[in-house]
């Protein structure tokens, strides 16, 4: 797999989606100011080589919810608006900042966060910070989370072997038309 394609191809659509997309992404940060004071949330994650990285995305639960991985939140931190951001993957759209910085990939593992040890473990393990993280991946598609581990990480592992400009766009139209639900909240 070409790296430097991958790159490219990150940056530029990164770049054209910021544009098409910013009447929703200053809709949505007005009328999330309504619903929480504070539109945009900011969380430090795990990034390529362990390096730490600020994720930006549209704020779906509560402000002074527990930092806690999707699938250990509880559902009634949710937002009415977090659910419909959620479930469009509104909510996704303020990483394609990150993209473009070269934090994240349009295609990669998902960032943990730091205090994911028994993640963190197994990723190293299977040398899945070699490479940037994504929005989205063949974990998210199949709809395997954060909850089990070494079954992430070995998939993350397979993705990253595995990925081909044709998976890299295949990922990323599965994500668009729904398929998978990436990390779900209990």
């Amino acid at each position: 797999m070409n790296y430097f394609i991958i790159r490219a191809l990150d940056f530029l659509m990164a770049l054209v989606g910021l544009v098409l997309t910013l009447p929703i992404l200053i809709l949505v940060t007005v009328i999330s100011y309504f619903d929480t004071g504070s539109p945009i949330f900011i969380q430090e994650r795990v990034g390529k080589n362990k390096r730490a990285f600020k994720l930006i995305k549209f704020r779906t639960m509560s402000v002074g919810t527990k930092s806690v991985a999707s699938h250990l939140a509880s559902s009634t931190s949710i937002t009415k608006l977090g659910g419909f951001l959620r479930k469009t993957k509104i909510d996704e759209l303020p990483q394609l900042i990150n993209v473009l910085k070269g934090e994240m990939s349009f295609v990669g593992p998902r960032p943990n966060l730091f205090n994911q040890e028994a993640l963190i473990i197994e990723r190293e393990r299977m040398h899945v910070y070699d490479v940037l993280p994504g929005i989205t991946g063949l974990a998210q598609v199949n709809a395997i989370d954060m909850s089990t581990p070494k079954l992430l990480a070995k998939t993350d592992q397979k993705m990253i072997q595995e990925l081909t400009i044709q998976a890299y766009f295949k990922y990323i139209i599965m994500t668009v038309t729904g398929s998978g639900s990436g990390d779900r909240v209990q």
